[in-house]
């Protein structure tokens, strides 16, 4: 059997406590990746540790709020000196706090931008020197609201509108220098995502519609991730788009 193109990597997830970043990291560590899982929810990130070191794998917990820019540093820093470089960083933290601008808290939207858009940046800024040694690969987990504004959504959608635009700028400056950027743009997942909404009418809504169709699953894009990050490196995935069949 030919060894996993992955055997040897160190990958850094953030938003790894649930969904897409934990299928991420475990199928990064099932491929031979030491993997640095990152959230705010530590006890979810120390169970997931138990099981991944008890099937072999090397992973180094970081307990990371990427609002943080000084903690941010800390981490990838602590990152590179447990596990002795860093060729991977998928930047899977979020937050989709949806609603209709018209009487909406303003408090989801700067816990979203802070999140969504400036805990992406400044992850991949602290990174950064670390992936140009490595000529390594930064993966954006965007969305389709990254694609297509919707109502309701306005400020979610900003904010992944953001990532993309972020992303290819800095595909950029770096592609020529090996660095590879990748932005994943996955539609309707069954995660944890939308528990968090705040607007009622919205989170019913959303509730009832995703309903009637077979929604992606995190795994579905942690195979996205796979295909991205395992290409050769004169080979670069610039986007990857996924969407349920059942979605329009």
């Amino acid at each position: 059997m030919m060894p996993s193109a992955l055997q040897g990597k160190v990958a850094l997830v953030t938003g790894a406590s649930s969904g897409i970043g934990e299928a991420t990291a475990r199928m990064l560590a099932a491929e031979g990746a030491a993997v640095a899982i990152a959230a705010r929810r530590v006890e979810r990130l120390h169970a997931l540790r138990d099981q991944l070191t008890a099937a072999g794998a090397e992973v180094h917990v970081l307990d990371l709020d990427v609002t943080d820019e000084q903690a941010v540093h800390a981490a990838v820093a602590s990152t590179v000196e447990t596990l002795g470089g860093l060729d991977i960083v998928v930047n899977n933290a979020g937050l989709m706090l949806l609603g209709p601008v018209e009487g909406a808290d303003t408090s989801d939207w700067t816990r979203m931008i802070d999140t969504n858009v400036r805990g992406l940046m400044y992850v991949t800024h602290a990174a950064l020197p670390h992936l140009l040694r490595s000529q390594g690969v930064v993966v954006q987990m965007s969305s389709i609201a990254g694609r297509v504004a919707m109502r309701g959504a306005a400020v979610y959608n900003a904010s992944k509108f953001a990532v993309n635009a972020f992303s290819e700028a800095l595909r950029q400056e770096v592609t020529e220098r090996g660095v590879r950027v990748v932005v994943i743009e996955p539609g309707t997942v069954e995660t944890e995502l939308r528990e968090h909404i705040t607007h009622a009418p919205t989170k019913a809504a959303i509730t009832e519609r995703v309903a009637k169709i077979r929604q992606l699953q995190s795994e579905d894009i942690a195979e996205a991730v796979r295909y991205a990050v395992t290409a050769p490196p004169h080979a670069t995935v610039a986007e990857i788009f996924v969407r349920p069949t059942d979605q329009a």
